[in-house]
């Protein structure tokens, strides 16, 4: 029998869409919180229907990029537009530990079941709040996405060559950086200091905060020294040659020689100990001509076995795919199966933080639209009668027929 895990008796309420927010409720969920994910009566979280679909799956199961953030997870449908629905949601609050949200603020207020009307009915109820730009200050309504912020906090100016244009990362830094994963972090606060006040607390969390504290360092040489950081001059943002991305005979590897030790590891194994003294040069110069042409000699393949015999932080660049199927992500079991109803044995990433005696595990795929909102009706105290009335009147709502159309989201109309 396996052991509990972490958060079981964790109940979560996760009412948040797309990425920051359903990632930060996966992490609680793989880690044994129950996690309800409250969806509105219409199409409920977007990411559901983005392509690619499982074949022979019914669409509002959710296709791949849906089970990548919500597997494990229980799926209500309540129309917060009605009075019944709003009492339904109050209701669930109650016996809550968790509430997760990711509207704009005062989306909740406006309908009657925001913080003050939460924690009305429940003082211990710790409720995230995860916003582009926070719960104040001068861009509270201001819309925005990943690269937005990025944009605004300084971190995309210093990104690429100085004489190129910014580099936009290929993952969401601000959504998962500084979204999610200080969500789960502000979670796990306010619940630790809940033990011993026995209070729960508003959490507000901005991507924009939390990917800004991503230039902790970059930000204490502007205190300290009154720098100018600009894009090319940071030592590790491209303007060593030790530590750079290099194109080879078949594609790039990374040299990652900061250390003394490393680059001079590197410069023997290729038997130039002339350019041990010019670690530190500029790219650019005579010294980047000649470490590129050294690497355009040999392969990929080649540099690894060059790599395994001399200890000098050098690695191929792999694509996502051959990544996905790395010796290295599989011996750590970042690529894992799990089944899926309606699609079989699927694959999705594995849990990042592995502990020695309580490790995170998939429970359950991902949730069907409303597949559980009968259940954990119930589970709050309603009887078959109540259940029905709310079905009934629109209020919530369970699975849609398999020929329905959604009609939209409420917050859509």
């Amino acid at each position: 029998m396996s052991a509990p895990l972490p958060f079981e008796g964790l109940r979560v309420l996760d009412l948040s869409r797309l990425l920051p927010g359903g990632f930060c409720s996966l992490l609680l969920a793989d880690f044994g919180a129950d996690v309800i994910k409250v969806e509105d009566t219409g199409m409920g979280d977007y990411v559901r229907w983005s392509p690619p679909a499982f074949a022979g799956a019914e669409p509002s199961a959710g296709g791949a990029l849906f089970l990548a953030l919500n597997r494990g997870k229980r799926s209500v449908r309540i129309d917060l537009k009605s009075d019944a629905g709003r009492q339904a949601l109050l209701d669930l609050a109650r016996d809550a530990d968790v509430l997760l949200e990711s509207f704009r603020p005062g989306v909740l207020d406006r309908l009657g079941v925001g913080w003050e009307a939460l924690r009305a009915v429940n003082p211990r109820l710790v409720y995230c709040a995860v916003t582009g730009y926070g719960l104040t200050g001068p861009n509270v309504q201001r819309s925005g996405h990943d690269l937005n912020y990025l944009g605004l906090n300084g971190l995309l100016a210093i990104s690429g060559d100085e004489d190129g244009p910014p580099t936009q990362a290929g993952g969401q830094i601000a959504d998962i950086g500084g979204g999610a994963l200080m969500a789960a972090f502000g979670i796990l606060a306010a619940l630790r200091e809940r033990d011993r006040s026995g209070q729960g607390q508003l959490v507000d969390v901005s991507m924009f905060d939390g990917a800004l504290s991503w230039l902790a360092m970059v930000a204490a040489r502007v205190f300290a020294a009154g720098e100018r950081p600009r894009r090319g001059d940071e030592m590790l943002g491209g303007s060593l040659v030790c530590y750079r991305p290099y194109r080879c005979a078949d594609g790039w590897v990374t040299l990652g020689a900061l250390e003394p030790k490393f680059w001079a590891a590197w410069c023997a194994g290729v038997g130039r100990e002339d350019l041990v003294p010019r670690q530190f040069d500029r790219p650019g110069g005579e010294t980047h001509a000649e470490i590129q042409a050294i690497f355009a000699q040999r392969t990929r393949d080649e540099w690894a076995a060059f790599a395994s015999e001399h200890d000098c932080c050098l690695e191929p660049m792999l694509e996502v795919e051959e990544a996905l199927a790395s010796e290295l992500v599989r011996a750590r079991e970042m690529v894992i199966e799990f089944e899926q109803p309606g699609a079989g044995t699927v694959q999705g990433l594995g849990m990042p933080v592995k502990l020695s005696r309580t490790p995170g595990r998939v429970r359950s795929g991902g949730p069907g639209l409303g597949e559980h909102t009968e259940q954990v009706l119930r589970e709050a105290g309603y009887d078959d009668g109540r259940v029905a009335e709310l079905l009934a009147s629109g209020a919530v709502a369970g699975p849609p027929e398999a020929d329905a159309d959604a009609p939209g989201s409420f917050l859509s109309r």
